[in-house]
């Protein structure tokens, strides 16, 4: 995607510093060598984050950014690692790809929001159906239980009861009441047809 730098961009500008020699400056704060090295460098690095990011305000944007960061972040460069044109084009891609991500998601942000914002006709004949319906499946599968799990499961879903108030009402141990709802909630999901 960055292409293949070669040895010909590193060379010296009418027999000047190279880039890899800018930075290093740069990293120790010359101004000068900062402003040479944007000078060489800033056509190529727009370029890059134009072909990412697309838009040119945000290209300009993205590009600005970088050569913040590349001032900031100039004294970690390496030159055993790698030359200056392709250390600043990874800042820039990065940058880059960064931005484009950010914007998408934005963007499906706002159109979750907006679908979330949207009046969805609701049709309540058929809603109040199909509450009638699980009411009844309820009510069926609630006798297909024993007395005590029915008992129990009424109290903690109907009632509003925790498991401990169950228990105390009830007058039985607390794992009692716990082994009973388990079985029933699970005799519940088998009968309705649920799957966990």
């Amino acid at each position: 995607m960055l292409g293949r730098v070669t040895d010909a961009e590193q060379e010296p500008a009418a027999s000047g510093p190279t880039l890899d020699d800018l930075l290093v400056a740069t990293g120790a704060g010359d101004r000068a060598a900062f402003g040479a090295l944007y000078d060489r460098t800033a056509a190529r690095i727009f370029g890059l984050v134009r072909r990412v990011v697309v838009d040119p305000a945000q290209a300009e944007e993205v590009a600005q950014d970088v050569f913040l960061e590349v001032w900031q972040t100039a004294p970690r460069f390496d030159a055993g690692r790698g030359s200056a044109i392709s250390w600043m084009f990874t800042l820039a891609h990065r940058r880059a790809v960064d931005r484009v991500r950010s914007t998408q998601s934005a963007r499906d942000r706002d159109a979750r929001i907006g679908a979330r914002d949207l009046d969805v006709p609701v049709d309540s004949v058929a809603e109040a159906v199909e509450v009638r319906l699980d009411h009844e499946r309820a009510h069926v599968a609630l006798a297909e239980l024993s007395d005590l799990q029915r008992e129990c499961v009424t109290l903690a879903y109907y009632g509003g009861l925790t498991q401990s108030e169950i228990a105390e009402r009830l007058d039985v141990p607390l794992g009692t009441v716990k082994t009973r709802m388990r079985d029933g909630m699970i005799r519940l999901r088998r009968v309705m047809g649920v799957s966990t």
